[in-house]
C-alpha cells in the first residue's frame, strides 16, 4: 500500500554518490521533496530529473532539499548525476527499502520483464515529516505533476 498525504512519512537511511548515508529524518527544519524514478540513464528519468536540474531555485527558495532515490547503485548514479551535471543528491535504494516502505515499487517492471524496479513517484514531505503530496504515476513514462509540487511547496513556505 502506498503512502497517502497527511501519513507520517516513512524514515529511510541510503547512501549519496559521496557514499555518505542520508536519512530522512536528518532534514529536520526543512520540506523534502523525494522522487523515485526507475532507472538512470532512461529517457524519462534523464528529461524528470533535467527539469529540477534547471528549476533548482524554485526548491530552494522554498526551503526544500530534493531527493532523486532509484534501486541503481551509488556508483551509476554518480556516473548519471556527474553527466547530467544534477545539482541535488542522487539515493541508491539497492536495497529497495525506501521503494518498499513508499510502497512504489514494481512487482514486474512493464520493461524487459525487470523485477524490483521503483515506480516514478513523487513525495513532499513538510518539516514536521509528514507527507503533504503523493504522486504515483501510472506509467513509467509519465512525468510528476511539477506544478502541483511547486504550488504544494509554495503552500509550505
Amino acid at each position: 500500500m502506498s503512502i497517502q498525504k497527511g501519513q507520517q512519512a516513512p524514515d529511510f537511511s541510503l547512501f549519496n554518490t559521496e557514499k555518505q548515508k542520508v536519512t530522512l529524518s536528518g532534514q529536520e527544519g526543512k520540506n523534502v521533496v523525494i522522487l523515485f524514478f526507475p532507472l538512470a540513464f532512461t529517457g524519462v528519468c534523464t528529461t524528470e530529473l533535467c527539469n529540477v536540474r534547471d528549476n533548482i531555485a524554485v526548491y530552494n527558495n522554498a526551503n526544500a532539499q530534493v531527493f532523486g532515490i532509484s534501486v541503481d547503485s551509488l556508483f551509476v548514479l554518480d556516473k548519471f548525476k556527474t553527466e547530467q551535471n544534477l545539482n541535488f543528491p542522487l539515493l541508491s535504494d539497492f536495497n529497495k527499502q525506501a521503494a518498499t516502505a513508499y510502497g512504489v515499487l514494481y512487482e514486474t517492471f512493464p520493461a524487459f520483464d525487470m523485477m524490483g524496479v521503483s515506480k516514478r513517484a513523487a513525495f513532499i514531505v513538510d518539516k514536521e515529516g509528514v507527507i503533504q503530496y503523493a504522486e504515483i504515476c501510472a506509467t513509467p513514462g509519465d512525468l510528476p505533476d511539477f506544478a502541483a509540487i511547486q504550488a504544494t511547496l509554495a503552500q509550505l513556505s
